[in-house]
């Protein structure tokens, strides 16, 4: 497990609520994306502080398809509920956590371990 698969399951949410926003014709609202990509952030540094206990879970088959599962479906009902705001929220977290990755990637920003 990894950050390679940290970055398909995202890029498989991305693309999920690409297709919800295109069939519901919605426009993004930049201080939504901008609320989502600070979630993101947010929750990347509270995460950071029990890194090792984080990843243990994350690391779990089960515990990432039920994150998939619930992320795809939220952005679906939510779709349905107040379409501009969830999707750009979802948008801008997973662009967001996705920028994150190949920041990491690329050496820019260090291993969340050494944060703290």
């Amino acid at each position: 497990m990894g950050a390679r698969t940290d970055a398909a399951l995202a890029l498989l949410v991305l693309a999920a609520v690409a297709s919800f926003a295109v069939r519901a014709d919605v426009t993004p609202a930049p201080v939504f994306l901008v609320v989502g990509g600070a979630a993101t952030v947010t929750f990347e540094l509270l995460a950071a502080r029990e890194y090792e206990t984080v990843r243990q879970y994350w690391d779990r088959r089960s515990v990432q398809l039920t994150s998939l599962a619930a992320a795809i479906g939220g952005a679906a009902v939510g779709t349905r509920v107040a379409p501009v705001l969830v999707l750009s929220l979802c948008s801008g977290a997973t662009i967001t956590y996705l920028g994150f990755l190949a920041l990491r990637r690329t050496g820019i920003v260090p291993p969340p371990q050494t944060w703290w």
